[in-house]
């Protein structure tokens, strides 16, 4: 068996994607389960749909710690009570703290919502990213699955894959277009390869 954590802070529908492969395709195939699921955000849907399923969760926001350091060490405990073999960020905005990603090498992806190298790095998160795609008038975008490094969105590529910006799109019709066209294929396959050593 091969256990993954994955980190959210929203609605969770990376989360669903990797549930509903587990459920009925080639993550079941890869023995692929969900050990715990962590947010930042007490809010955040994607609890919700871990509950649903059966799933333990963890809450641990930065505003119910005295500090950042605190709020860093609850979080890497939180992690390796889990013991993950692999952590999945799935919408996380939260930047990975440094001690974390030194005690996971190459046992930390990310789902971005672009082509890295294109807008990504600070400041590109959620429609933002979609918002200036547009702005810069692009004809495909996509989405990527990394490696986490010390870096924003700077860590080794696993997999990417294009999706056509259409004329008259909006930041939130491209962003639905890319979480079903592209996020949501690639996540549950990355996390497929690396169960079966294959990245």
């Amino acid at each position: 068996m091969f256990s993954i954590t994955v980190l959210v802070s929203g609605g969770g529908t990376n989360l669903q994607a990797i549930i509903d492969s587990i459920a009925n395709g080639e993550l079941k195939d890869a023995g692929v389960y969900i050990k715990k699921v962590i947010s930042n955000n007490k809010e955040a849907f994607a609890l919700e749909r871990a509950k649903n399923n059966g799933i333990e969760t963890s809450v641990i926001s930065p505003k119910d710690y005295p500090d950042r350091a605190a709020f860093e060490v609850a979080l890497k405990s939180a992690i390796d009570e889990s013991a993950p073999d692999l952590i999945v960020l799935a919408g996380f905005l939260v930047v990975i703290p440094e001690a974390i990603v030194r005690s996971y090498p190459k046992k930390i992806i990310n789902i971005h919502p672009s082509l890295i190298p294109s807008f990504c790095g600070k400041g590109y998160y959620g429609l933002k990213v979609h918002e200036a795609a547009l702005a810069r008038g692009v004809k495909v975008t996509g989405a990527t699955v990394h490696f986490v490094d010390e870096g924003t969105d700077t860590g080794p590529i696993i997999l990417q894959k294009a999706v056509e910006v259409k004329e008259g799109d909006t930041p939130e019709v491209l962003q639905q277009r890319v979480m079903k066209e592209a996020e949501h294929i690639l996540l549950p396959h990355a996390i497929a390869l690396l169960a079966k050593e294959r990245a």
